[in-house]
């Protein structure tokens, strides 16, 4: 239970009643989680290895109908990460406020925890990443193109510590998740589908559309299509034994905690079971995976806003993290939550507003009058035809269904917006309205087909698309239909030509065909890996024809033996950020 950080070692001689003191030079104190008396003892040898000892890591993102996932460098045991996460210590507010007291709490994880969970975004304290969700990534680099947490922490340090630009959830988790590692605190990160930012604190997310179907940019509460956070191992000496574990943290900035951009640390066990009066910001993560959704209708002339319907079971779905010793996703869903639908999960949901002081408020799930009364006449949904692929035509088909037993006339509002993975959406790309008349319980197929040349040059690089049907039928409620497409990129090969040897120069080929029907220019590769190159190899790759394959050979020399894992990462002027790892056996 000693603080840990950077002690000097000092040896005192005494010899014939004179004592003369030598300086043996310095150690670093860390957490241990293979010792049992210590806050973050984790029994599972195998976990401890994961948790903190590996270097690489894999996160999932996509959206829920499509999870995809790239490799990560932690990197925590590189050169100088030690030293740069120390200072991270010595950088916080709580340390410029009050040096001794902070110091003094440096043995514990919970402290510890939160005050990285702040530092490593530059809100409030000038800490490691600027956060930038516009889509405009100028002045700086594009979140989705780093692929390790040592180049930012290093890059933060060499600038004299100023914000690296820019991040989003997956950097500032990965980051945290490097710092904590180094530190002796197990750690890994966890993606959640469809998850909800809750402004306002009231466990329920309001989304707004307009009579066009256009998804407004409102209020504050938001459905990401995915977000990233972490979990760290630690015993709860302030909430007891049941809470020792997985804790919450977050070191994105999305809502202040205590006055400063922070969150966690929060029981998971407090989540799962609606304690969400326990420190620390558990209403804020227990939203993120449960709340409430409301879908408006806004007529921005007169400020009148109408329900259109609601959900309970579409936030916080296949919560995903990297399995011990294999790069496959295992689902920890229920460890946040009980199964959807149920009425466990529902009581829950109860307790967790009454300890909010919401259970006289409106509750969006009970069944009001005005739901009873007028039930929608028709259904809809999008179905994807054929491929999802950048470069690609985009081919949809919105399917509608007639409930009732009259023939019923729709007026089809349909756009198209590229959005970041945030779903704020940036550029529209496309279009449409149709009129349609459904006879009695059939359904009609409405084909829809958005060229590569319509979104091209509005997509971001998030490659996300959010398509929105608003449909008024005659005489009866609106009906919304709306679906968040990801779309692939082409792939890339790495060949390792020969066997990997301790510091014996080795070649690695890496591979690339253009897909599209024109010419990809300004292309780069950037490669990394711990303990197999150096900082950050980049390499100009010649302009590609359509279908044109390129061939780029560099060599590796390991520094270490054992299993390692290289990242490259390749960009041109129509493809952001094509990735690939490869695990090397040296």
């Amino acid at each position: 239970n000693a603080v840990i950080g950077r002690y000097k070692l000092i040896v005192q001689n005494t010899s014939s009643g004179s004592s003369s003191t030598s300086n043996l030079g310095t150690f670093v104190l860390l957490f241990n989680p293979w010792s049992s008396g210590d806050d973050v003892f984790l029994p599972n040898k195998a976990e401890c290895e994961e948790y903190v000892l590996e270097e690489f890591g894999i996160i999932f993102a996509g959206n829920k109908h499509h999870i995809n996932s790239f490799g990560w460098n932690f990197g925590q045991f590189q050169e100088d990460i030690l030293n740069i996460c120390l200072s991270m210590l010595d950088r916080s507010l709580n340390y410029r406020q009050d040096p001794a007291t902070d110091v003094s709490h440096r043995n514990d994880p919970k402290y510890l925890g939160r005050v990285l969970s702040a530092m490593v975004n530059s809100n409030d304290d000038q800490g490691v990443v600027l956060g930038n969700w516009s889509g405009n990534y100028e002045g700086g680099k594009n979140p989705s193109s780093w692929t390790g947490s040592g180049e930012i922490l290093q890059n933060w340090k060499k600038s004299g510590f100023r914000p690296v630009r820019y991040g989003q959830c997956w950097v500032f988790a990965a980051v945290l998740t490097t710092v904590l590692r180094c530190l002796g605190i197990p750690t890994r990160t966890i993606t959640n589908f469809s998850s909800a930012h809750d402004a306002d604190e009231n466990l329920r997310v309001d989304e707004f559309y307009d009579a066009s179907g256009n998804h407004l940019n409102k209020g504050a509460d938001s459905i990401w299509n995915f977000h990233v956070w972490n979990e760290s191992w630690f015993s709860r000496s302030d909430l007891g034994p049941s809470h020792t574990g997985w804790q919450v943290l977050d070191a994105t900035p999305q809502e202040e905690s205590g006055g400063i951009y922070r969150c966690g640390p929060a029981s998971r066990n407090a989540i799962k079971e609606g304690d969400i009066d326990l420190d620390y910001d558990c209403p804020f993560v227990f939203a993120e995976v449960n709340a409430d959704c409301m879908y408006w209708n806004y007529d921005p002339t007169n400020g009148k806003k109408t329900l259109i319907f609601s959900e309970s079971t579409v936030i916080g779905q296949f919560i995903s993290t990297k399995a011990v010793g294999r790069d496959d996703r295992v689902d920890v869903t229920n460890d946040y939550k009980y199964a959807e639908g149920s009425t466990k999960e529902r009581d829950v949901f109860k307790k967790a507003r009454k300890k909010l002081g919401l259970e006289d408020k409106f509750d969006p799930t009970a069944p009001t009058p005005r739901e009873t009364e007028q039930k929608p006449d028709i259904s809809g949904k999008f179905k994807v035809d054929g491929t999802l692929e950048v470069g690609k035509d985009l081919n949809l088909i919105l399917v509608l269904a007639n409930l009732t037993s009259d023939d019923k006339t729709v007026q089809v509002n349909m756009t198209a917006w590229s959005t970041v993975y945030t779903r704020r959406p940036v550029h529209e790309i496309w279009k449409d309205s149709v009129s349609v008349t459904l006879a009695p319980q059939k359904e009609k197929k409405i084909p829809i087909q958005i060229s590569y040349t319509e979104y091209q040059e509005r997509l971001t690089t998030d490659n996300t698309i959010q398509v929105t049907a608003l449909c008024h039928v005659a005489g009866g409620i609106q009906v919304l239909v709306h679906r968040d497409i990801t779309l692939d990129k082409p792939g890339i090969d790495i060949q390792v030509l020969g066997e990997a040897v301790l510091n014996k120069e080795v070649d690695v080929e890496v591979t690339f065909t253009n897909p599209i029907e024109m010419e990809v220019m300004d292309c780069v590769l950037q490669v990394e890996g711990s303990d197999l190159l150096r900082g950050i190899l980049q390499i100009d790759v010649q302009p590609l024809k359509p279908g044109e394959k390129s061939s780029t050979k560099f060599k590796i020399i390991p520094s270490e033996s054992g299993l390692k894992h290289l990242l490259v990462n390749f960009f041109c002027d129509k493809f952001a950020d094509i990735k690939a790892h490869k695990m090397i056996k040296v």
